[in-house]
């Protein structure tokens, strides 16, 4: 056993990967060196092309400091052109700088690398491409393809031949214009089209425009003629310059009516041509680029981890290892078991065809399948006989298994496997878990991690008798959560009335807990401050939903989505939502002491709170009828049940059989509703929780822990005050309780009223001050003073 320790912690060890976080400033630093560096070899690969016949008898005297090369980068630039161009891609070896000054500008601007891996992909193919293609020339120009491209070509060539080169060439030519580039059949086509009619509208304008000018001219020439005639017939003198001139006039006079005949006609055509003509006008792109797209492209999407970006999840090596968890396999007590089994079976004439054994951490599921005509209530009937002849404690049958044909019977093992809280949070299942609240409860009888989603149940209710492993399942949700959530995602209300219970978590109260303004300690035990604690949570709720209706979304995970796209302005009051998980350590106790001023609150948050991320963990070691209430167990369909006393606790928390027994120890049984799950949770130790808490709160937090509303309560009265506007809003109803039983007691109103014995205290003494009832007297019932509701009224109204 030692040595299989041993082996287990060196793999768990070498699975371990190191984690590298490059910071902003070192992302400036590497991007600009790999940007010099990137300018310095284009450099050399220009220089190269000049020198290398000169450096060549260079490159192995690398290391004499007395020779010098000719390239511009001596033998730096000279060596690692020869590496690139010569050896490598050729000319498409200048491929490689550009996309190394890319990713160290990417890297420089801090921007995002999707594109960048992208471009590489690209830029090696079309240097691969361009390689091949200038291979084809190799004789000629070496350099042009390098040995890469000179021996691929050749290599292509002796398969498929220079034909098929140049297919398969042209092939990745048309892959990488079309996945690439995007260019398709189709948008040449449309291009072209839209060229052609761009050029016939061009065209026809400029025709337009021609024959605008030409009239204008003609009209400019006919009024310059008009105004010649008529100077002409007004002039005294008739020499021979004024007849030639008018006769000139008289020839321009006779053309013009032709021309003036002709412009009317290609007026009209034009005219004609204009309104037949249509011009095809594009239709304008939808502007999708707006404010909050803008945002995103220039600041990238809002991050609610930005407060806390350093933040360290915990490590698994704050948990303990208690062994690999791997299942010993006890042949011997297999094949007693199963003796046992089909012994006892026979002896009440009940035959079985097969059967097989799943072997669990704690218990052992034998599946069997009984022979035709065997009733299963038959076997059902026989558990204590087969519990009996097992000599073993929790015998469970589940007659039959869900979804198979068989018939299951559960014995526990006698030597059970510790589940480690380890073990489960570095299981693939969690660990890849994409779901808002992962939770690890434990294994299920199969060794299989069980992760369940918080977000989906939506409130979970666990019951279990003293000492049976609830506190441990309450630990192992709340390390579950921290494992995987920032505190910028989730935060915890807890209500802990046993006061030693939760304490370690005060150590994270600035990270992950939630509480009132104007608590000092944000793990809650007072019960008064649970009751303002739930009232707060409910209008947190209401403000939530407020904030949901606003911004047109359903629930929680939608809104916040559209708050980190910036489509929410904060000026709104809109705000990033985390989760609010409410965990009750003792749900019994609450109920003893505040009654109906806590259960109406949960009822109300049970039902209501789920869209807006609230989710309720509830938990108690007495599950009984008047504690697990119908309204409760109505809003919480996720169940958890550890080992109970009786079958009537197992059925209040389960509505089934089954919890009374199981083994203990953090034997559980989980449903949501459906069926039911044996699992054995998860163990995780004070100490381990100490570390984890440590880890956490040693790092830098909030200013103070997340604020829920402030509540103010109704004021309860303060003793024997007169003052009606402080007394306790039940007053009216609990005077008309005392009046009509003639009984002046606090326990009839705790009964009656349903109230916290505090609260029915402060009230009596209220009554007191009004007359309503006489002074205390020991153990005596006080003396009511108001006979009957007529006087009660009488008293009240005169007040």
């Amino acid at each position: 056993m030692a040595k299989k320790k041993t082996k287990t912690s060196k793999t768990s060890s070498s699975k371990k990967l190191p984690s590298f976080k490059v910071s902003n400033q070192q992302k400036i630093i590497f991007g600009s060196l790999l940007m010099l560096i990137s300018i310095a070899c284009v450099i050399a690969f220009i220089s190269f092309f000049s020198t290398w016949q000169q450096d060549q008898s260079l490159l192995k005297e690398f290391g004499d400091r007395q020779a010098e090369a000719k390239n511009w980068l001596n033998k730096f630039g000279a060596s690692i052109s020869h590496l690139f161009i010569y050896k490598g891609f050729g000319i498409a070896a200048f491929i490689f700088p550009v996309l190394l000054f890319q990713t160290g500008f990417y890297l420089f601007l801090n921007k995002s690398s999707k594109q960048l891996i992208n471009r590489w992909f690209w830029g090696i193919i079309v240097s691969i491409w361009l390689a091949i293609f200038f291979g084809f020339f190799a004789d000629d120009a070496p350099l042009l393809g390098g040995v890469v491209g000179f021996e691929m070509n050749d290599f292509l060539r002796a398969y498929i031949g220079v034909i098929g080169v140049v297919l398969l060439l042209l092939f990745i030519f048309i892959t990488y214009c079309v996945a690439r580039l995007g260019i398709t059949p189709q948008k040449i086509k449309s291009l072209f089209l839209t060229t052609q009619e761009e050029f016939k509208a061009a065209f026809k304008s400029n025709k337009v425009k021609a024959e605008a000018e030409t009239n204008t001219a003609e009209q400019q020439e006919e009024e310059t003629k008009t105004a010649a005639i008529n100077y002409a017939t007004d002039a005294d003198t008739t020499s021979d310059v004024d007849i030639e001139n008018s006769f000139e006039v008289k020839i321009a006079e006779e053309e013009s009516p032709a021309v003036s005949t002709k412009h009317p006609s290609n007026t009209e055509e034009k005219d004609d041509e204009l309104k037949i003509e249509v011009e095809k006008v594009e239709e304008e792109k939808e502007e999708s680029d707006n404010l909050s797209d803008r945002l995103v492209k220039d600041f990238g999407e809002f991050d609610p981890k930005l407060a806390l970006s350093n933040y360290k999840f915990p490590t698994l090596e704050l948990l303990n290892d208690y062994g690999s968890g791997s299942i010993t396999i006890n042949q011997e007590e297999l094949e007693e078991n199963k003796n046992r089994i089909v012994d006892t079976l026979k002896n009440y004439k009940i035959d079985i065809s097969q059967i097989k054994a799943t072997i669990g951490p704690t218990v052992t599921l034998y599946e069997i399948v009984p022979a035709a005509g065997v009733r299963i209530s038959k076997i059902k009937n026989l558990e204590d006989d087969i519990a009996l002849s097992l000599s073993a404690l929790g015998i469970r049958i589940i007659a039959p298994i869900p979804g198979k044909g068989t018939i299951g019977i559960e014995v526990p093992n006698k030597k059970s496997t510790i589940v480690s809280m380890r073990s489960v949070i570095a299981a693939k299942k969690f660990q890849n878990a994409e779901m808002e609240l992962p939770i690890a409860f434990g294994k299920t009888i199969s060794n299989e991690t069980f992760v369940v989603d918080l977000a989906k149940m939506p409130h979970l209710l666990m019951a279990g008798a003293t000492g049976q492993g609830k506190s441990v399942g309450l630990n192992a949700i709340l390390t579950s959560l921290l494992y995987k959530k920032h505190p910028a995602e989730v935060k915890f209300v807890l209500v802990d009335p046993k006061k030693v219970e939760l304490t370690l978590f005060n150590k994270i109260e600035r990270h992950f807990l939630a509480k009132l303004p104007d608590s000092e300690e944000a793990i809650i035990t007072d019960n008064t401050k649970v009751i303002n604690t739930l009232n707060s949570l409910c209008i947190e709720m209401d403000n939530r939903y407020e904030l949901l209706k606003n911004a047109m979304v359903r629930n929680i995970k939608e809104y916040n989505a559209k708050f980190k796209a910036r489509k929410l302005n904060p000026n709104d009051g809109h705000q990033f939502l985390p989760y609010i998980v409410l965990v009750i350590d003792e749900f019994a106790d609450l109920i003893m002491t505040a009654g109906k001023e806590v259960e109406t609150p949960i009822a109300r948050l049970a039902q209501l709170a789920r869209a807006i991320g609230i989710h309720l963990i509830i938990a108690t070691q007495r599950p009984s009828v008047n504690v697990i209430t119908g309204i409760i167990k109505a809003n919480f369909p996720a169940r958890v049940a550890f080992r109970v006393t009786s079958k009537i606790d197992s059925r209040t928390i389960l509505d089934s059989p089954g919890a009374d027994q199981l083994i203990g120890r953090g034997d559980m049984l989980y449903t949501q509703g459906n069926d039911l799950t044996r699992l054995q949770c998860a163990f995780v130790d004070t100490p381990e929780v100490e570390k984890i808490t440590d880890y956490i709160g040693g790092q830098r937090a909030y200013p103070d822990a997340h604020l829920l509303p402030e509540y103010v309560g109704e004021d309860s009265g303060t003793g024997v005050d007169i003052d009606i506007s402080e007394r306790d809003a039940l007053f009216r109803e609990a005077a008309e309780v005392i009046v009509i039983a003639q009984q002046g007691s606090a326990s009839l109103l705790q009964r009656k009223l349903k109230l916290g014995y505090n609260r029915a205290g402060r009230i009596i003494d209220q009554l007191e001050a009004a007359g309503i009832v006489g002074p205390f007297e020991g153990s005596k019932a006080r003396q009511v003073l108001v006979t009957d509701m007529a006087a009660l009224d009488q008293l009240l109204s005169n007040e």
